[in-house]
């Protein structure tokens, strides 16, 4: 399975556009890792356990699209974007999307 972020793959030609393909995931901080990423806040520097929640949440939103990719028998997804929002207080959602096709 092929993912781009542009209307086309290199070298190839659409066949038929499928449909929106999607995936996402809701990841939530937990105590332990508030706790240490409050004491970086205040000395500064990066976060790395939140930025390790947040690219474990995109591989999954990623591979749930996959899925919902092949349900639909695409060969690549193209236009691939990604979004992230709070949802909950301590909760972020990640969601994958793009144009599930098959490929000629």
């Amino acid at each position: 399975m092929e993912f781009v972020t542009t209307e086309t793959v290199p070298n190839r030609e659409i066949d038929d556009s499928l449909g929106i393909a999607r995936g996402n995931t809701v990841k939530a901080r937990n105590v332990g890792r508030d706790i240490t990423q409050s004491i970086r806040n205040i000395t500064g520097g990066e976060l790395k356990a939140y930025s390790e929640l947040l690219s474990d949440a995109r591989d999954e939103a990623l591979e749930r699209m996959a899925e919902d990719a092949r349900s639909m028998d695409a060969d690549a997804v193209v236009n691939v974007r990604l979004e992230s929002s709070e949802i909950a207080n301590g909760g972020s959602e990640v969601i994958a999307y793009g144009t599930a096709v098959t490929l000629k």
